[in-house]
């Protein structure tokens, strides 16, 4: 099997969780193949560049190989190439470090707490 549609290839290589999902971001144009918006019913080859937005960052992949099925991670890893540059995966870091934490069991924060969470989140 040399070619397979885009929606199940990337549930098959565990890009997406569930193949409705990869299928319904085709259809919002958030996989791209070549740098060309994709319909989920788009056939994938060995060698294409799938680029697929997670905001805030865009990740890149080469196609290294073809499964009919879903497989394991660990064979999932060589059916696909991640070639995302590090600057990308920098910004996926630094925006996990813009959240505030909260001690666990504090509950919801009150109004006020709120009030000053935004402010800082302002500066």
């Amino acid at each position: 099997m040399d070619e397979i549609r885009i929606d199940k290839y990337l549930w098959t290589v565990r890009i997406y969780k569930t193949r409705s999902l990869a299928t319904d971001e085709c259809k919002k144009g958030r996989v791209l193949i070549n740098n060309c918006e994709v319909k989920p019913s788009r056939i994938v080859k060995i060698n294409e560049r799938i680029d697929v937005k997670c905001p805030p960052i865009i990740r890149s992949f080469i196609v290294t190989g073809i499964s009919p099925n879903r497989v394991s991670a660990s064979i999932a890893k060589t059916l696909v190439e991640e070639i995302t540059p590090q600057s990308e995966l920098d910004k996926l870091k630094m925006m996990h470090n813009t959240f505030e934490q909260r001690d666990r069991g504090a509950g919801r924060p009150t109004k006020k707490e709120r009030r000053l969470i935004e402010k800082f989140r302002e500066l």
